[in-house]
């Protein structure tokens, strides 16, 4: 039947989708020549990842557009709305930090992050860094040595800073736009390239400090210019063109692709960003998906040097930015470079990548095996935790194919305050899948209960209520809490699994994480709740500025810690100095 189907497949661009024997799409790919690419997967030899994902193949779709870029932008559309698993490139959301100027209502400094960063919101943002130390020091550096806006929100009167030197004041004083020009003149320059201005300001506050005798923040500042030198030095000039550029390299080995990118601004390389996968389709493709999904998440420079292999046409029509492939000169040299780079990267990493996923990937499926079920592609463990009865909680953390799956990690405040495990466990079973049932959302192939019998049948009770037939098992620990024994749901006995085996550290790990998860949330709830109760005893503190107050102290030991301009920023005078007593006696009691 396949094979038929693939015989009929035209030879037109267009979007194809890969499905399994569920009918979940695994996979979406784009090209030119749909007949030759889909069939490609089959009359042919495959191997890693991609041999893999054509294992798990049963059927596909296809739609036929007018053009590669159409089918390009359908591409990147399917992807989004289904998520396929074999589908890796889109899915990383880190993002680096940019030191951001904000000019209006007042000059301010802070490190920002942004997924998506579009040219129409017109932020001046400085980066990006690849070291968050380095950018969150150089902003705390600027606002030591410019009187920049420093506290939240809009306070009226001036506050610690402007005693200080720290501030001009601009909730009161209002300084004039002269003083303020100034500074910004100043301060952007530095982060335009010019390190002369910093070096020189600082070293004219060190003299001042010096001739007032007060040599120990003389002493801070040449530590600060110190690290500011180090800095510096390590961003040599690479190319005279001053245009911000990032320079794209690679290297391919083994079915997989290192990737490159430095980050060129005002003529330094102020870092780079390397990533490594595997290849499903073909290497353009999987490039082309790549960038795609980069430069959604990260600022575009003015240019993006690449090599003359990778098809440009399309990443230049999307995204309508600069994409250059020199052929000879100093950006010929950089390419070469993050090459280099690239496949020194692979080269080292690649058998601790093929080790990782041996220990992950393999162990899933070996645990498959084990309990017997045709898929295993995502587990649903949960945990559950109270004191004394007190702040009872459940978390739920998820993996997929041998690997955690932090989006899809879920807590849940249990309903009652009881030690009672049995009920907790059917409380939280019931919500996350009487949800997932309304709106639809992925189900599990199994669930892992972290405990004995009682949670087993607490958990199977509430699915046969769903009428949903989902694999639980039992994960239960020593008197060391070590992970000692999986119990089968079924038949209630003790699944046999060798303690030096992949599957067993495997299951250790899965139970690790979500004792983990399930110890913090609870944690953080406890603190919120003592907070709550020493707040109920102050009056003027209602429920608004109670929220507010756990929201910016999240515990009891910051909030006697903060200073009393802090609490001022939430509470009115007199309220935040009653606090501030109340809390001094507690600490001294």
């Amino acid at each position: 039947m396949l094979n038929d189907k693939l015989a009929q497949v035209p030879n037109l661009p267009g979007s194809y989708q890969m499905k399994n024997a569920k009918g979940t799409i695994i996979y979406v790919g784009k090209a030119k020549n749909l007949h030759k690419r889909v069939n490609s997967y089959f009359n042919r030899t495959q191997t890693g990842k991609t041999a893999k994902m054509v294992s798990e193949i049963k059927d596909f779709s296809y739609i036929v557009t007018e053009s590669e870029l159409e089918a390009f932008l359908l591409e990147i559309n399917l992807i989004k709305q289904y998520d396929p698993k074999y589908n890796i490139l889109l899915k990383d959301d880190k993002s680096y930090p940019y030191i951001e100027y904000i000019n209006k209502p007042y000059p301010k400094l802070k490190v920002s992050r942004y997924l998506n960063i579009k040219k129409k919101d017109k932020k001046m943002l400085f980066g990006p860094y690849p070291n968050a130390y380095a950018a969150r020091k150089i902003v705390n550096l600027l606002n030591r040595l410019y009187p920049l806006k420093k506290c939240q929100g809009n306070p009226k009167k001036v506050c610690l800073y402007y005693h200080i030197g720290e501030c001009l004041g601009y909730c009161e004083k209002k300084p004039s736009q002269e003083e303020i020009k100034n500074i910004e003149q100043e301060i952007l320059a530095f982060l335009n390239g010019n390190d002369k201005i910093l070096k020189d300001k600082i070293i004219s506050k060190m003299n001042t400090y010096s001739e007032n005798l007060n040599y120990e923040l003389a002493n801070e500042l040449k530590k600060e210019l110190d690290y500011i030198n180090i800095v510096l030095d390590k961003q040599k000039i690479t190319i005279k063109d001053l245009t911000n550029k990032d320079v794209v390299g690679y290297y391919f080995q083994n079915g997989y692709i290192a990737v490159q990118i430095l980050f060129i601004r005002n003529g330094k390389i102020v870092g780079g960003h390397t990533d490594i996968f595997s290849v499903i389709s073909d290497l353009v493709n999987d490039m082309e998906h790549y960038l795609t999904a980069f430069y959604q998440r990260h600022e575009i420079p003015k240019e993006i040097l690449l090599s003359k292999e990778i098809n440009t046409n399309i990443l230049q029509t999307y995204f309508q930015y600069k994409l250059i492939s020199p052929q000879k000169g100093q950006k010929k040299q950089l390419i070469t470079m993050a090459n280099e780079n690239a496949k020194i990267t692979l080269e080292n990493e690649l058998s601790l990548i093929l080790k990782k996923e041996n220990a992950t990937i393999t162990a899933n499926e070996e645990l498959r095996k084990i309990l017997k079920l045709s898929t295993l592609e995502r587990i649903d463990l949960f945990d559950n935790s109270n004191l004394f009865g007190n702040w009872s909680v459940s978390c739920m953390v998820v993996f997929k194919n041998g690997s955690p799956a932090k989006k899809e990690y879920r807590k849940y405040k249990i309903s009652f305050d009881k030690n009672d495990d049995y009920n907790m466990m059917k409380e939280v079973i019931y919500r996350r899948y009487q949800r997932a049932l309304v709106e639809k959302t992925e189900l599990p192939e199994l669930i892992i209960v972290d405990g004995g019998i009682n949670q087993i049948h607490a958990a199977k009770e509430i699915l046969q209520s769903l009428n949903l037939d989902i694999k639980v098992c039992g994960l239960k620990k020593n008197d060391r809490h070590r992970t000692n024994e999986l119990l089968d749901g079924d038949n209630e006995t003790i699944i046999p699994i060798l303690k030096d085996s992949n599957v067993f550290h495997y299951l250790t790990k899965m139970q690790d994480e979500v004792h983990r998860y399930t110890i913090n949330y609870h944690r953080s709830i406890r603190s919120k709740g003592s907070i709550s109760s020493v707040l109920d005893d102050i009056k003027g503190i209602g429920a608004q500025r109670k929220k507010t107050l756990i929201k910016t102290f999240g515990s009891v030991k910051k909030m006697q810690e903060a200073p009393l301009e802090e609490l001022e920023k939430i509470l009115p005078h007199d309220i935040a100095l009653t606090l501030q007593d109340y809390l001094k006696s507690r600490k001294d009691s």
